[in-house]
């Protein structure tokens, strides 16, 4: 099992990363070693989380990770995409975890020490719950607080990271956390999603000219999740709809990053919900970032309605296993359309990849093996439609496969696996999936 480029792909140049990316509340574990975020409240809320389970185990990585390092360094990965726990490393005093802070100092020592490029994230949604109690990203004491964490955490890991991101996906974090009550903390409220938005946004902004102080030598940007929005029609209406939806959920988060201001969305935003901003706020969030972090998944298709759009189930569509559809011209259209509005900085696909409905068998020789053929060919379009943005002048460095290995899928519990490794959460046993051979076996034709 294998991927298939031309030789003369830009995927295939030495300078191109490749890599694998995990976030530190979905495999760490270790729950007793650390104070509780908003996730773990969050997990013992009841039918919060589909089959009831928590992270206090997850993929045992405290325990394991010499292990998980020498998986990646099988699978000759270029760089290697983790989140810091703030919850590990932070004392609700405002100061450092020493015993925290060591678990990833060591490894990322050895990440570096086996050629392994780190690209680290301050924040992966596992806010601390002692701030939440004070209002979470409601209460803008929270960004003041983040800079503070990023100011302390950036010293201490220093020149071990190459490139740092401040947030993962604000979307996730203001609108399925704080908005419509999906994920944690599990509110309900335009408003405070919105100011949710804002004070992530404001925090990113703070943060970063001290990041950028402590390690010059590294990158420093933020990872932003798109989910294109497409008209169910060529019908004015439909695509007014797909305009308002594209704002509220995707240039929400950019537009503020780049043209110091929020999207236009028509009366799908009442004035009562609008975030609070005070003067100076813009341009604080606007800081020159030295890359973008993209995330992609799937598409929405829209359709008019009284309150503004209504999402269109796409039936007869090929989906994953999640129920997302399997679209990758969409992943080429907005890159090209990123590219198009924005004056970016170089990209780097942070998380692309597929839930399917894994299952280990046994090959010819009696050992385990997970023929997920379908997620290969998954990769393959997505890479495919990577290629064909990139030959339309959009500038990427790097691709990091979500994920290494199935993990805690948040709202989804251990139903959905997304890993190129599989799982056994019984046994703890990794099982490198045909995607994962496909992975090694391209990086050792482009080593080659």
């Amino acid at each position: 099992m294998k991927f298939n480029f031309a030789s003369d792909s830009p995927l295939l140049k030495p300078s191109f990363i490749f890599g694998a990316a995990t976030a530190s509340f979905q495999i760490e574990g270790g729950r007793a070693s650390r104070r509780a975020c908003i996730w773990d409240t969050f997990c013992a809320t009841p039918g919060a989380i589909r089959d009831g389970s928590n992270g206090d185990v997850a993929c045992d990585h405290l325990q394991r990770w010499q292990d998980d390092v020498q998986l990646l360094a099988e699978l000759k990965v270029d760089a290697y995409r983790l989140s810091i726990s703030w919850p590990r490393v932070m004392l609700p005093s405002g100061e450092l975890d020493a015993q925290g802070v060591q678990f990833y100092i060591e490894l990322l020592d050895t990440l570096k020490a086996r050629g392994i490029q780190t690209f680290v994230t301050l924040y992966h949604w596992d806010l601390p719950q002692w701030l939440e109690d004070q209002g979470g990203w409601v209460n803008r004491q929270t960004a003041y607080e983040f800079a503070r964490y990023a100011d302390l955490i950036t010293k201490a890991l220093g020149n071990r990271v190459d490139a740092y991101a401040t947030f993962n996906e604000p979307f996730c974090s203001s609108y399925l956390g704080y908005e419509i009550g999906i994920h944690a903390p599990g509110k309900k409220s335009q408003a405070m999603g919105r100011q949710a938005a804002h004070h992530i946004l404001l925090a990113h902004g703070l943060a970063l000219p001290l990041m950028r102080a402590n390690v010059p030598a590294a990158k420093h940007g933020i990872v932003l999740n798109f989910t294109p929005a497409y008209p169910a029609s060529a019908d004015a209406a439909d695509v007014r709809a797909a305009d308002i939806a594209n704002n509220y959920f995707n240039l929400w988060y950019i537009e503020p990053l780049f043209n110091r201001r929020y999207p236009e969305v028509g009366d799908y935003l009442p004035a009562d919900a609008m975030p609070v901003i005070e003067e100076g706020d813009f341009a604080i969030i606007s800081q020159p970032i030295d890359y973008l972090g993209v995330n992609f998944y799937t598409r929405t298709v829209y359709r008019a309605d009284p309150s503004g759009f209504a999402v269109v189930d796409q039936s007869n569509a090929p989906k994953t296993d999640i129920g997302w559809e399997i679209y990758p011209d969409a992943f080429r259209a907005l890159l090209v359309d990123l590219h198009t509005r924005y004056p970016l900085p170089p990209i780097y696909i942070t998380e692309n990849g597929a839930a399917m409905a894994d299952k280990v068998t046994l090959d010819a020789r009696g050992q385990p093996q997970v023929a997920d053929t379908d997620r290969v060919a998954y990769y393959q379009a997505h890479l495919d439609a990577l290629q064909a943005a990139m030959a339309q002048g959009v500038v990427v460095h790097g691709y990091f496969a979500w994920s290494l290995m199935d993990n805690f899928e948040w709202a989804e519990g251990y139903l959905k696996r997304f890993g190129i490794v599989y799982v056994d959460y019984q046994s703890q046993q990794r099982i490198k999936k045909f995607s994962a051979l496909a992975f090694q076996a391209l990086q050792q034709q482009r080593r080659g």
